[in-house]
């Protein structure tokens, strides 16, 4: 297993993006959150197989139909957050 945190920018609030990157995450079997950020960004961190991580940060890159995502940062966690399922707050 491995886990990750993904800082999302660009205009990524109030279109969708946190219950879209759920579903995607639920299709790639991660475990997580999404949660809007007061700067505007959205933070994600995930927990699952690498290659899924791989897979849903390259999702987080284009978003939801109504976002305007301008960059995507991940860095990969050391520490085991243990999540069961996937929320947006």
């Amino acid at each position: 297993m491995a886990q990750a945190k993904l800082r999302i920018t660009g205009v990524v609030q109030g279109v969708f993006y946190r219950d879209s990157a759920r579903n995607r995450a639920i299709e790639l079997n991660l475990k997580g959150y999404a949660k809007n950020m007061p700067d505007g960004s959205v933070e994600s961190v995930v927990l699952g197989e690498k290659e899924n991580i791989e897979k849903y940060a390259k999702w987080c890159e284009e978003g939801s139909s109504s976002a305007t995502v301008e960059s995507v940062n991940i860095s990969w966690m050391e520490e085991d957050i243990s999540f069961e399922g996937f929320e947006t707050n």
